[in-house]
C-alpha cells in the first residue's frame, strides 16, 4: 500500500500539472533585464504556494538582482534531521525562437512530454518538490522531518546572490543535508542519483589593437587585427586531439576509481546513439584514451561560446576593429580549484598573445567541482525510495554540468547534497523545445515523498 502522502499525490496529480503550467507561463529569464518583473512574479508565486501549503516564515530575501525564496517548517517530533531543499525558478533565454515547435512560454503536452522553457530546468523539478511537501502536509498535517526551502532566481547567470547569502551562514540555513532536484535520470525509467559535478570558470578574453576602428585599405598590413590575434590565442588553447595546452592544467586531477569506472561501463550507454540522437554531429571529439562518459563526467574541458564584435551585418564593411572578445569557459573536476585554474589560464593567454595587441582576461563567475560519498545515510535512504517507486536498482552517475551551490553547501554549511533529479538527457535544456517527461514529473513527486519519509522515519 502506498503511503497516504503518495495516495494524495496520485489523486491530485492533474491539478499539480495544471499548476506547473501556470508557473511555466511566467517568462522568468534571469539574464535579460526586461524580464526582472517576471522573475519577481515567479518568486512571489512560489512564496504564495509555500505559504498556502503550510510552510512557515515564508519570505523573499533580496539579492543584487533577483530575490531568494525562503520558507521552513521545523516541528518534526523527536531528534529528526533537517533538510534544505534547493531549486531555481529562473530560466534560460529562448533564442533561436524560430526553432520552437510551440511557443516557449505556452506549455504544450505532446508525445508524453510537457514542452516549455523551464519545464525540466528547473521549474518542473521545483514544483515537484513543492508538491511533495504539500502531499506530506495534507496527508499527515505535519512533515516527517524538519524542512527549510531556498529557491533562487540567478542560477542561470552564475548564482552570485545565493553564494553570498550561503557564505554568510545565516541561522536559517542550519541543516543536516541538502536536497537538489536539478539533474537527470541516466536513461528513461532508470532511477538515478548524481554524486559528482564538474566545477567551472567562465571568462572573457578581450584583445585591443588600434585606438579606433581603421579602414583596412589604408591600414591593413600595418595595423594589428584583434580578431586575427584572438583567433590565434583561441587556437593555441587546445591541440588537435582535444588536450588543453595550458601548462600545469591537469596537475592534481583526481581520476575516478576503478570501481566507479566499472559501474559506468555497465550503464546502458550506446555511443553511436548518443552521437546521433543527442549530439547530432558527424563524429565525436575529445581527449584520446578516454570513453565518452569519462570525457563528459571526469575530465576537465575548455570551450569557446562566442566571439562578439566587429562587423557582422549584411553586405561589406572593410574595417579593422579596435577590439575583439571571446567568451571561454572551463569545466573542472575533483583535484582542481577555480582560483588556481584561472591563474594558469590567464598567464598562458597573456604569454601566447601576438605582438601589437593588449590582452585582458576577466573572470565572470566560477564554481568548485563536487564529489559526494555514497555511504552516507541520506544517499542510502534515497536509494531505497527510488527503488520502491521505480521498481529498479538505483544507479550512481556524475554529471558534466555544474551546480555551484553544491560546493557552497558543503564548504559553508558542512551539508552533503542529495542530487535527486528527474530530467532526461534529451530534454533540450538551454535549447529550443525544452521538455519534461510527464511520467517523470509524476514519479518524481512520489520519489521525493518517499525519500523524505525514509529520512524522517
Amino acid at each position: 500500500m502506498p503511503s497516504s502522502a503518495v495516495a494524495y499525490a496520485r489523486q491530485n496529480h492533474p491539478r499539480f500539472l495544471e499548476e506547473l503550467k501556470s508557473l511555466l507561463r511566467i517568462p522568468s529569464v534571469s539574464t535579460l533585464p526586461e524580464h526582472n518583473g517576471d522573475c519577481l512574479k515567479a518568486a512571489e508565486t512560489l512564496a504564495a504556494e509555500l505559504k498556502r501549503i503550510g510552510m512557515e516564515h515564508v519570505r523573499l530575501i533580496e539579492t543584487v538582482v533577483h530575490p531568494l525564496v525562503y520558507a521552513d517548517w521545523l516541528h518534526a517530533a523527536g531528534r529528526k534531521p533537517t533538510v534544505l531543499i534547493y531549486g531555481h525558478y529562473d530560466v534560460q533565454p529562448t533564442d533561436p525562437l524560430d526553432e520552437w515547435l510551440s511557443p516557449p512560454f505556452e506549455p504544450v503536452e505532446r508525445n508524453g512530454n510537457l514542452y516549455a522553457r523551464g519545464s525540466a530546468d528547473d521549474k518542473g523539478q521545483v514544483w515537484a518538490q513543492v508538491k511533495a511537501l504539500e502531499s506530506l502536509m495534507a496527508a499527515n498535517r505535519a512533515l516527517p522531518l524538519n524542512v527549510r526551502v531556498l529557491f533562487e532566481g540567478d542560477e542561470e547567470v552564475g548564482g552570485e546572490g545565493i553564494e553570498s547569502y550561503v557564505a554568510s551562514r545565516p541561522p536559517e540555513l542550519k541543516t543536516d543535508f541538502a536536497l537538489i532536484s536539478d539533474t537527470e535520470l541516466f536513461a528513461p525509467g532508470l532511477p538515478t542519483l548524481c554524486v559528482g559535478l564538474r566545477g567551472m570558470i567562465y571568462t572573457e578574453i578581450e584583445v585591443r589593437g588600434a585606438k579606433t576602428d581603421l579602414h583596412s585599405g589604408m591600414y591593413g598590413g600595418a595595423a594589428p587585427n584583434p580578431f586575427v590575434a584572438l583567433a590565434r590565442i583561441v587556437a593555441g588553447l587546445k591541440d588537435e586531439n582535444g588536450r588543453i595546452l595550458i601548462p600545469g592544467f591537469y596537475d592534481g586531477v583526481i581520476p575516478p576509481s576503478a570501481e566507479e569506472l566499472a559501474a559506468w561501463r555497465s550503464l546502458p550507454f550506446d555511443e553511436e546513439e548518443y552521437r546521433k540522437s543527442e549530439v547530432g554531429s558527424k563524429q565525436l571529439v575529445g581527449e584520446a584514451g578516454y570513453s565518452v562518459l569519462e570525457r563528459t563526467w571526469a575530465r576537465p574541458t575548455l570551450d569557446v561560446h562566442g566571439m562578439p564584435g566587429g562587423f557582422t551585418g549584411a553586405g561589406a564593411k572593410t574595417v579593422i576593429p579596435a577590439k575583439a572578445s571571446a567568451k571561454v569557459s572551463m569545466r573542472l573536476v575533483p583535484g582542481m580549484t577555480p582560483a588556481r585554474t584561472f591563474a594558469l589560464y590567464k598567464s598562458y593567454v597573456e604569454k601566447i598573445a601576438p605582438a601589437g595587441v593588449d590582452v585582458e582576461v576577466r573572470l565572470i563567475h566560477s564554481g568548485d567541482p563536487s564529489l559526494i560519498r555514497v555511504d552516507n545515510p541520506y544517499i542510502e535512504a534515497a536509494t531505497r525510495a527510488l527503488h520502491e517507486v521505480w521498481g529498479k536498482d538505483t544507479v550512481f552517475i556524475r554529471s558534466g554540468g555544474s551546480i555551484p551551490i553544491v560546493g557552497d553547501f558543503d564548504r559553508h554549511l558542512g551539508a552533503p547534497s542529495v542530487m535527486m533529479g528527474f530530467g532526461l538527457p534529451d530534454d533540450n535544456i538551454h535549447a529550443p523545445n525544452e521538455k519534461f517527461h510527464l511520467k517523470n514529473f509524476e514519479l518524481g513527486i512520489q520519489s521525493l515523498i518517499r525519500f523524505l519519509e525514509e529520512v524522517g522515519g
